[in-house]
This record gives structure tokens, sequence and C-alpha cells, in this order.
């Protein structure tokens, strides 16, 4: 017998609707709750940085507006996509009619997306400034970082539209019943997405931080020769430690979050969200978005202090804009 033959309709006045999974009342609210405490904390960590460099002037670098662009796009994945993917998960059902069940896989991939193609921005700005310093200012500067970021959002729309044209077509193609909302992405589909948004991104990552580490490791060498005082010793390999540790997070994480979202592409399979196992692999990926802002801005002693400033409502004050965090 059909386990869910005696479970409620979605839309109790159609006969074609789907059937809503019941969960323990206990269950729901602890989901709930751990959906509310992601989101917020994923909205509030992006918002901070998005706030700090828009506030003080000494932050509106080129670097910096890159971070923004990053800040940006996770902060409206934790305060769009995690909410309606937590929804479509919990209540088993899709609510939110056929227009959004259109849209809202569109947005989804296209702010993350874009917040892969910042994090490949971020990564050869970082290269140029350590492995060409003294070309760094002329070739990077603030309109370049502005036209880069208006590039990047301006190639994740275009690239999922393509993706995503027949799901944005017949949002409903694939669902067996009302109250469903089914994405499927082809094997070839989904295998072009695997290289361009995964192995080609992280492999430009990987290339280009290790490229810093060798370099930061050589010209630390040239110092530690340069250098006869023993006492600068521990300074320096606790600096190794630190560089090494920092890499290793930002590559490790991206990583860890992306890999299990492309197993179907892997696998041979399509990439379905009716898939058993697609909640678990979607939520790993977004996750990245909360990591994000952790990865690239706490480990600034300027975003700390920004924190503070915030905090305490100092930034209310005039010229506050021109206090110094560095």
């Amino acid at each position: 017998m059909d386990s869910t033959e005696g479970a409620p309709l979605c839309f109790p006045d159609l006969n074609s609707s789907c059937r809503r999974l019941l969960r323990p009342r206990s269950e729901t609210a602890l989901l709930y709750t751990l959906l509310a405490f992601v989101s917020l904390l994923t909205v509030t960590l992006n918002l901070l940085v998005f706030v700090s460099i828009s506030h003080f002037r000494q932050l509106r670098t080129p670097t910096n507006t890159l971070l923004q662009s990053l800040a940006v796009s996770d902060l409206v994945v934790g305060l769009l996509v995690m909410p309606v993917e937590g929804l479509r998960y919990m209540e088993t059902c899709w609510l939110l009619g056929r227009l959004m069940c259109a849209l809202t896989p569109y947005v989804s991939y296209t702010l993350l997306s874009a917040s892969i193609g910042n994090m490949v921005l971020i990564s050869i700005d970082r290269y140029l400034a350590i492995c060409d310093p003294l070309l760094y200012s002329s070739k990077i500067t603030l309109h370049r970082a502005k036209v880069s970021v208006c590039l990047c959002w301006a190639g994740s729309f275009l690239y999922n539209g393509c993706i995503l044209m027949g799901h944005l077509g017949r949002p409903d193609r694939f669902g067996s019943c009302h109250g469903e909302c089914v994405v499927v992405i082809s094997h070839i589909s989904g295998t072009l997405d695997l290289f361009f948004s995964f192995v080609g991104p992280c492999t430009v990552m990987v290339v280009l931080y290790m490229r810093v580490f060798v370099v930061a490791i050589s010209q630390v060498r040239v110092i530690r020769m340069q250098t006869a005082a023993v006492s600068a010793a521990p300074a320096v390999k606790k600096s190794e430690r630190k560089a090494a540790r920092t890499l290793g997070i930002v590559i490790a994480v991206f990583l860890l979050c992306f890999c299990p979202y492309y197993y179907p592409s892997l696998a041979g399979e399509d990439t379905s969200t009716s898939l058993s196992y697609y909640a678990l692999l979607s939520w790993i990926m977004l996750l990245n978005s909360c990591a994000n802002p952790l990865i690239y801005a706490l480990f600034y002693p300027w975003f700390r202090k920004a924190i503070k400033l915030i905090f305490t409502l100092r930034i209310l004050q005039p010229q506050s804009q021109d206090d110094k965090l560095t």
C-alpha cells in the first residue's frame, strides 16, 4: 500500500494535487528554527561586509569592490534563496505558483554563478597584487573593478538563461501533479555546467592561489636571509602557517560546498530537484554563501573594527566615513 495514500493534499480543491508529506511537529519546529538561523546569519554577515565597504571611504578600493559584489550575491542568497528552498523541503509542496517556479531556480543559479565569478575575480586580484605589485595600481583600478563586476553579473544572467531556457519556457513540464516544481538539467547541460561553473573556476583559483603561496614563501625566505635577528624567525614561521591555513580554507571550503552538487553529472545522471538527495546537495552548496564572508572578511582586521563601529552606532556620527580602519 502506498505510504502517501492517507496524506493530505497540497491543494484540497484539486483532484490532481500532490500529497503533502507530514512531519512531527517538533521536527518541523526545529527545521524552521535552523532555517531562520542560517538565513539570518548569512544575511547579517554579508550585510556587515556591504555596509562597511559602502560607508568607509578608506575601504573603497578595487579589491573591496569585488568583495562587496560577492557579499551582495551571498546576501540575496540568504534573503531569498534559502527561505524558498527551505519552504520547498519542509512543506514538500510547491505553494508559490507557476511563475515563481520558473523564476526561482533562475535567480538561485544566477546568484551562485555570480558568487563563483566574484571569487575568481578576487583570486585574480590577489594574484596580481602579490606577483606583480609594481604594476598592480596601474592595471587594477576602481573603474576596471566595477566593469569586471558588471560583466560578471551580466554573464551569470545570460549563462543561466541558456542553461534553464527549457524550464523558463515550461516550468511545469516535468511535474506529475499540481503542487510540484521540478527542475531538470539534462546530462549534457549538466556536464557543460560542471566544467564552466566548477572545474574551470576551481582550476583558476587553485592555480592562482598556489602561485601566490609560492611567491609569498619565496619573499619570506628572502626576508629571513636578510634578517640577522634570531627573534624574527618565529614571526616568519607564524606568517607562513597563517598564509597556508588561509589559502587552504579558501580552496577546501569551496570544494566541500560545490563538489557534492555536481555528483549527478559525474555519475552520468540528469540533475533534478526530484532526486531524493537533491535537498542535501543544494543546502551544502548554499552554505558557501554563509562561509564566504567568514573566509574573505573575518580574516581582515579592518572588518572587525568596522563591525565594532557599526554595532556601537558610531557610523551615525558626522565624518565617520573618514575613520581610519587600518
